[in-house]
């Protein structure tokens, strides 16, 4: 009986430590990201930026000052200026607008000059970055060239005080192969022990999303 309870409890504490190692993991099997600068070493241009719905746009037509307009693009992602309804300006940069434009007003005016600036920009939903969960502020973020975790961090005012930051994971879209995959982010010990290899570089269409802590 003796031989029997020690062999109990040695198997107790050959158990333990194995429970301890699988529960500390906690990732799920996600992949980490390489870690980010906070600031970039060398600042570049991100990609041609694609109109969305609210952006405000400034349509210029050179010489013809009654045709230019500052408009709101609709939810429906269609705007409308003097002599042309309901163009749509949603999917495209501000260059295929304005070619657009142009062809358009072309039955009106002889080889119009157009220009599309955009003032105010939401972007598009699969430029902005949505943080959901247990953040200060959830909300969406129109993405910035060579913006970062903590960028989109403080945007929303950090994390809740149930958050579990490091239990956070962020979904992103792989163009390449057309699939979701999920990668596992460290944002309390980003935001709270300041550890710089968390910072991760985003991309535009990133979802973060932060559980709450079970304690």
């Amino acid at each position: 009986m003796r031989l029997r309870a020690k062999s109990r409890i040695l198997l107790g504490a050959t158990i333990l430590p194995v429970v301890a190692t699988g529960c500390a993991g906690g990732g799920g099997g996600r992949a980490e990201l390489p870690s980010a600068q906070f600031v970039a070493q060398q600042e570049g241009p991100g990609e041609q930026y694609i109109v969305g719905p609210l952006d405000q746009l400034q349509i210029f037509v050179w010489r013809n000052p009654e045709l230019s307009a500052k408009v709101q693009v609709r939810p429906d992602g269609r705007i409308t200026t003097p002599l042309i309804n309901d163009m749509p300006a949603v999917g495209k940069t501000p260059a295929m607008l304005a070619d657009d434009l142009k062809i358009a007003l072309g039955e009106y005016i002889k080889d119009p000059i157009v220009s599309v600036i955009v003032e105010n920009f939401s972007g598009t939903y699969s430029q902005q970055i949505r943080v959901v969960g247990a953040a200060e502020k959830p909300a969406s973020i129109p993405y910035r060239a060579n913006m970062t975790l903590l960028d989109a961090m403080i945007a929303v005012g950090g994390l809740s005080e149930y958050a579990n930051g490091n239990g956070a994971h962020l979904v992103r879209f792989d163009r390449t192969t057309g699939k979701q995959r999920e990668y596992r982010i460290k944002l309390k010990s980003l935001l709270r022990g300041g550890d710089v290899g968390a910072n991760v570089r985003l991309e535009p269409g990133d979802v973060i999303i932060i559980p709450e802590s079970l304690f």
